[in-house]
C-alpha cells in the first residue's frame, strides 16, 4: 500500500539485542492532504529503512510504501503500520506501482500539461446470472399518499 503525505515529525529510535544480532526500529509522522488531513504514524525496522526516513527534510513532501499488520495480546489487537519504503514525493511524477491500494488524497500529482486526461471508464457490463432491474414507466401520475 502507498500513501502520500508531508512528513511532520520523526520518533526516537528504540535500540536493542536479540539471538540475532543488534537491532533499531524507528518510526516517523506523515499528514496527509486531504480535505480534512490525517496523521499517520509508520515502524522503520532495520538501519537501511530508518536512515531513508533521517534523510529526509523535515515537512517535504513524501511517498511512503507500507505494510498494516495486526495482532493479538490479552485479548487486545494492536496495528502497526511498517514501512518498506519512504521517498521524497516529486510533483509531476507518479509513484512507483504497489501491489495494493493507493490514498494518495490531493495530494494525487497534477496533470501534465499538454497531456489529455483519459477518457472516463465505461460502466462494466452486468455479471452472468444477474438479471436486469425492471424499467417503471410513468404515466405521468405519482401514487404517493401526499
Amino acid at each position: 500500500m502507498e500513501i502520500t503525505g508531508k512528513l511532520i515529525q520523526i520518533l526516537p529510535n528504540v535500540e536493542g539485542e536479540s539471538a540475532r544480532g543488534h537491532w533499531v526500529r524507528g518510526g516517523f509522522v506523515i499528514e496527509t492532504g486531504d480535505d480534512y488531513p490525517r496523521k499517520v504514524a509508520f515502524t522503520a525496522f532495520g538501519e537501511e529503512r530508518v536512515a531513508m526516513v533521517r534523510n529526509i527534510p523535515m515537512m517535504s513532501p513524501v511517498v511512503v510504501t507500507f505494510t498494516p499488520e495486526s495482532r493479538e495480546f490479552n485479548e487486545r489487537w494492536y496495528t502497526d503500520l511498517r514501512c518498506s519504503r519512504v521517498q521524497p514525493f516529486v510533483p509531476g511524477q507518479m509513484p512507483p506501482a504497489a501491489t495494493g491500494y493507493a490514498w494518495a488524497g490531493n495530494n494525487a500529482p497534477a496533470a501534465q500539461p499538454g497531456v489529455a486526461p483519459a477518457a472516463p471508464a465505461q460502466p462494466a457490463e452486468q455479471p452472468a446470472g444477474f438479471a436486469q432491474p425492471p424499467v417503471m414507466q410513468s404515466n405521468g401520475e405519482d401514487d404517493l399518499p401526499f
